[in-house]
């Protein structure tokens, strides 16, 4: 008995070489319980057509079962080193149970429309997977802002101090990250549930199989409306790959803001053990692995993105065997977004913002230059020469080594002679205030802690 699906047209075997090369059995064995499922369909479909009796599909869906038991059971069912891949393992094992009604389940199929079919039912339970964890990162972001609804952190434009923050903002920017990759995610399933059986190998079934009961079985939204395009296919693959790498770039980006907020320069955050390792040379450091590994998972997801692009790019109608290359990419990269995002959340709940130092770091390095601004605005001046004006009080902060709070209205019209008479001092100190340079900021979208509140409740509504 052949253990290939193939093999009457040839007089000899492959190369041995050759089988090894060709062979995918490695990697696309974890496709052995979809593929059982749509196999148990198309027993189903066939059945309805008069191809099987009622009792012939009856026991190919109860061997079926049997094949899936068994490897769950035991590891060593799955050593077969003769099979080419998943589907002619399955078979193999089939006929090895069932004899000859065995051989009748690929009636009408192709390898290509049973594999297609096989990798989108996989594909799509391992979006459901990163669309669940990713709402747990996102819900475990929203439980750190309100840790902290007071807090207030410096924010940053080229790495430099800029204008202070809300933590809660700080956090709700990378919520909205998470949101559009939701879409995405969610947006590649829909794309993804779709059914490409009856296919055949590029031109249709020879069957009048339903295929939209067929659908239904399997719970895909749609089938397929071209045969050719059905078998090769693999955009479905990319959508989930670019929206995968995109989340695993936000990652990334909150992974660097988290190692550089903890670290001793800035000081904001502290991680927890549970999250951080030691140096085998130095007994003080406190490495921020957790979050470096975060950032360096992106390199290989990417990677799987820019494999698959470049596998598809010039391949003809319709099937071609470059496409065994899709799954080992995919299998990775939706391996890693998921085992990030709850290695992300997990990180989250270890870490510890060290409000009075964030808060300090706010009030200094002159942050509250455009509420000056602002001030000399409402006192007549168009804003390029108030930007200009504070330009110059700025300049002479940074000689003296003072904040721009320190500044009396003296200080300024002795630099600015058009204010002279116009600056009143508590007027001048109010508006420099930390909390009057948070409250200005009153527009949707805003830094605002009234803006900020109703960010967070419509978040948690969207992640609830």
């Amino acid at each position: 008995m052949t253990s290939k699906l193939w093999g009457g047209r040839f007089a000899a075997g492959p190369d041995r070489t050759f089988f090894r090369f060709n062979r995918s059995f490695g990697f696309d064995v974890r496709l052995l319980p979809v593929d059982i499922q749509a196999s148990q369909a198309w027993a189903e479909a066939l059945e309805g057509v008069g191809v099987l009796s009622k009792s012939e599909a009856a026991s190919l869906h109860k061997g079926l079962e049997d094949i899936l038991e068994k490897a769950q059971a035991d590891s060593t069912y799955l050593d077969d080193p003769a099979c080419e891949d998943v589907h002619s393992f399955l078979e193999s094992r089939l006929v090895q149970a069932l004899g000859t009604l065995g051989k009748k389940l690929h009636t009408g199929r192709s390898r290509n429309d049973q594999v297609a079919t096989a990798f989108r039912l996989w594909l799509r339970g391992e979006l459901d997977l990163a669309i669940s964890q990713i709402r747990d990162t996102a819900r475990a972001l929203l439980d750190l802002a309100d840790a902290h609804p007071n807090a207030v952190i410096p924010g940053y434009t080229h790495l430099q101090k800029a204008q202070p923050v809300l933590w809660a903002h700080w956090c709700l920017a990378y919520v909205e990250m998470f949101t559009r990759d939701l879409e995405r995610l969610e947006q590649a399933r829909v794309r993804t549930n779709v059914l490409p059986l009856g296919s055949g190998a590029l031109a249709g079934t020879s069957y009048p199989v339903d295929r939209q009961r067929i659908a239904n079985r399997l719970g895909f939204a749609t089938i397929t409306r071209n045969s050719l395009d059905a078998v090769s296919d693999r955009d479905f693959a990319l959508d989930a790959l670019f929206a995968a790498s995109t989340t695993l770039l936000h990652l990334s980006r909150l992974s660097e803001d988290v190692i550089l907020y903890a670290s001793t320069e800035f000081g904001f955050l502290e991680l927890g053990d549970a999250i951080s390792t030691g140096s085998s040379l130095m007994p003080q450091k406190k490495n921020p692995d957790a979050f470096e590994l975060l950032r360096g998972k992106t390199g290989r997801v990417f990677g799987s993105l820019v494999a698959l692009l470049t596998t598809v790019k010039g391949l003809p109608l319709a099937y071609n065997k470059d496409l065994q290359e899709d799954k080992e990419g995919v299998f990775n990269a939706l391996d890693t977004l998921v085992d990030s995002l709850q290695v992300c959340t997990i990180c989250l709940r270890h870490v510890k913002l060290r409000e009075d130092r964030a808060r300090a770091c706010s009030e200094t390095g002159y942050m509250n230059a455009t509420e000056l601004a602002d001030s000399f605005v409402a006192k007549g001046l168009p804003f390029r020469e108030a930007h200009d004006a504070v330009g110059l009080v700025v300049r002479e902060g940074v000689r003296q080594g003072r904040e721009l709070q320190s500044f009396s209205p003296a200080d300024v019209t002795e630099r600015v002679p058009a204010l002279k008479g116009k600056l009143v001092a508590s007027e001048l100190q109010a508006c420099l205030s930390l909390e009057s340079t948070l409250a200005r900021k009153d527009v949707p979208g805003g830094t605002a802690p009234k803006r900020v509140s109703e960010a967070l409740l419509e978040a948690r509504r969207r992640f609830s």
